[in-house]
C-alpha cells in the first residue's frame, strides 16, 4: 500500500480497521520504535549465513559441487542455465559468508522474468498465493512435477496434494455424500490457476479451464444412455450443471447442490414437467410464471402491488432463479450476484475494482435490496441508510443461527448468510451514534462544518456502497488520510493525545 503521509498508517486504520483504533493510540511510539528496528534489521535477515567461508569471487561451478540436488529433477528451471548468480549473491564480511537474493524478496526476483504474474498489473481474481510469493507453490530450481511444483497438484491427502495445502476439497464427506471421481485426476484438469479475467465471470473467478457445460461436457457425454435416464429424458445438454451439481463434492448423493427446490429434492419432476418434446422442455402450464405461481402467490403478489416496483421482476421467475437447485437459498443464477449484474452493467464495471464491498460483490444484492419489490427508495430493505449499514456494521449486530444449517440470518431472518460472514466485518465501536471514524464523531444527523454550513449525515456521507479502487469504500475513491478529512474539517483534525 502506498503511504502518502507520515499518519497515512493511523488514518487507514480508521477508515478499514476502526475496532484496531484505540490499541494504535495507546501504543503508537512503540510502533514506531519497533519499525525503526525492523528497518535496521531486515538486510541481514534476508540473507542466510552460508555454513562455510566463501571467496567473495565464487561463481556458479562452485555453488554445483555442493548443490547438486538443485540441476537434478524431471524439469528444471530455466532460470538455470545462466547460474546460480542470476538469482543469488555472495556477500562476505570478514570471516562470515551470506548467500540472498538478488532482490529484496522472492516474488520481486520471479517477476523479472514473469511480469505478466504480476497481482497489481491483473485484471480479476488472483490466485491468493500468486499475489504473496511463487515459491508457495513453485521450486525456483528443479522439480520433478511440471510448473516446477513442489507437489502434485492431485491425490487426496494433503501430504500428496499441493492444493490441499489451502484447499479441504473432497477431503471431509459425511456419510451418504457423493465425491466428483475428477478429483482423482488432478485439479489442473479442470483449472487452470493462473488464468484470470473479469471477476464477474465463472470462468474466470474460480480459474477454470472452461465454463459450465462446455468443461463438463469433456467428460460426460449428454448422448449416453444412463446419463439421459438420470435426467429423466429431460433436455440437458446445454444447462448450467454448476446450478444442479456441486462440481467437486456434496453431503448428498449425485453431488447435488446445497440448496435445493422442493420438488427437485423430492425427484417430483413430472410437477413441472410434461415429456419432453422434440428436444424440448414442455411445462404443465401453459408460461413458467403461472407454473411458479402455484406455489409462490406471496411473491407474486408483492412483485404486483409492490410501491417501488422492480422491473426485473415482472416476467419469467427463470431468469433469475433456476427451478431445481443453486449455491444460494433462493436458487439464484447463475449466482446472487451475477443474476443483477446482467442487467445492472453499470454496477458490473465497479465489480472489477480493487476494493468490493462484500455483501454486494461476494454474497448478494439481495442482502441489501429487494428483488420482488419493496417501498423504500432503490429497492433497500429499509428507510434509513444507516439502520441498513448497522445491520452488519453496527456494535449491536446480532446475526441469529438458522436452525438445521450452517446459515446466519439479519433482517428479522429475510436474509440468509454464511456462518462465517462476519467474520471479514468490521464492526464499529459506536456509543449513541457517535464513534467513528474516531472517538465522539458524529454518523448520523445534522453537523456543522468549520465553515459554519451544515450537512445531514449517514453513512454514504463518507463511503461508497458497492466498490473502490481504494481501501475504506470512501466517496470519489479517495485515499484513506488527513487529506480526505479536510474535505469537511478544513483546518484539520486535533493531533494524537
Amino acid at each position: 500500500m502506498k503511504i502518502t503521509s507520515p499518519n497515512a498508517d493511523f488514518f487507514i486504520a480508521i477508515f478499514t480497521e476502526p475496532d484496531k483504533l484505540l490499541g494504535m493510540r495507546k501504543h503508537i511510539k512503540w510502533i514506531l520504535a519497533s519499525c525503526l528496528l525492523i528497518g535496521m534489521t531486515a538486510a541481514p535477515l534476508n540473507a542466510a549465513r552460508h555454513p562455510v567461508p566463501l571467496d567473495p569471487k565464487t561463481d556458479a561451478a562452485k555453488c554445483v559441487q555442493c548443490h547438486t540436488d538443485m540441476t537434478k529433477g524431471k524439469f528444471v528451471h530455466s532460470a538455470m542455465a545462466g547460474g546460480c548468480l542470476t538469482c543469488h549473491e555472495v556477500r562476505v564480511t570478514g570471516n562470515i559468508t551470506r548467500v540472498k537474493l538478488i532482490t529484496g524478496t522472492s516474488l520481486a526476483l520471479c517477476l523479472t522474468c514473469h511480469p505478466d504474474k504480476k497481482a497489481s498489473d491483473i485484471k480479476g481474481r488472483v490466485h491468493p498465493p500468486a499475489i504473496h510469493g511463487c515459491v508457495v507453490c513453485h521450486d525456483p530450481h528443479s522439480s520433478n512435477y511440471k510448473y516446477h511444483l513442489v507437489k502434485p497438484p492431485d491425490g487426496a491427502t494433503k501430504a500428496e496434494n499441493l492444493c490441499l495445502t489451502c484447499h479441504n476439497t473432497g477431503v471431509n464427506i459425511p456419510k451418504g455424500g457423493s465425491r466428483h471421481p475428477a478429483l482423482d485426476m488432478g485439479c489442473e484438469t479442470c483449472h487452470s490457476i493462473h488464468k484470470s479475467g473479469d471477476p464477474m465471470k465463472r470462468e474466470f473467478a474460480y480459474h477454470l479451464t472452461k465454463d459450465a457445460p462446455t468443461l463438463c461436457l469433456g467428460c460426460h457425454d449428454a448422448n449416453d444412455a444412463d446419463l439421459a435416464k438420470a435426467h429423466r429424458n429431460q433436455p440437458f445438454a446445454k444447462a448450467d450443471c454448476l446450478q444442479c451439481h456441486d462440481p467437486h463434492q456434496s453431503a448428498k448423493p449425485m453431488l447435488a447442490q446445497k440448496f435445493l427446490h422442493p420438488p427437485y429434492a423430492a425427484m417430483g419432476c413430472e410437477t413441472c414437467h410434461a415429456p419432453a418434446k422434440d428436444g424440448q422442455v414442455v411445462l404443465t402450464t401453459p408460461d413458467v410464471k403461472s407454473l411458479c405461481v402455484i406455489c409462490h402467490a406471496d411473491q407474486a403478489k408483492q412483485i404486483l402491488t409492490a410501491k417501488v416496483q422492480h422491473p426485473g421482476a415482472q416476467g419469467d421467475c427463470t431468469v433469475c432463479h433456476n427451478p431445481h437447485a443453486g449455491t444460494s437459498p433462493a436458487f439464484l443464477q447463475p449466482s446472487p450476484v451475477e443474476v443483477c449484474l446482467v442487467c445492472h452493467s453499470d454496477l458490473a464495471e465497479k465489480g472489477k475494482e480493487a476494493y468490493p464491498h462484500q455483501p454486494a460483490f461476494q454474497q448478494g444484492c439481495a442482502i441489501c435490496h429487494m428483488p420482488h419489490g419493496g417501498v423504500n427508495p432503490n429497492l433497500l430493505r429499509v428507510s434509513d441508510i444507516n439502520s441498513l449499514c448497522l445491520e452488519c456494521h453496527g456494535p449491536n449486530a446480532n446475526p441469529q443461527a438458522v436452525k438445521g444449517t450452517d446459515l446466519v440470518a439479519i433482517f428479522n431472518g429475510k436474509v440468509e448468510l454464511p456462518n462465517d460472514y462476519f467474520k471479514k466485518v468490521p464492526i464499529l465501536p459506536l456509543k449513541e451514534g457517535l464513534g467513528h471514524p474516531i472517538a465522539n464523531h458524529p454518523i448520523s444527523g445534522v453537523a456543522k462544518l468549520e465553515n459554519k454550513t451544515t450537512i445531514q449525515m449517514n453513512c454514504l456521507s463518507c463511503h461508497q456502497p458497492h466498490a473502490s479502487t481504494k481501501p475504506g469504500l470512501l466517496v470519489k475513491d479517495e485515499e484513506p488520510n488527513m487529506a480526505f478529512c479536510t474535505r469537511c474539517h478544513s483546518q484539520g483534525m486535533m493531533a494524537l493525545p
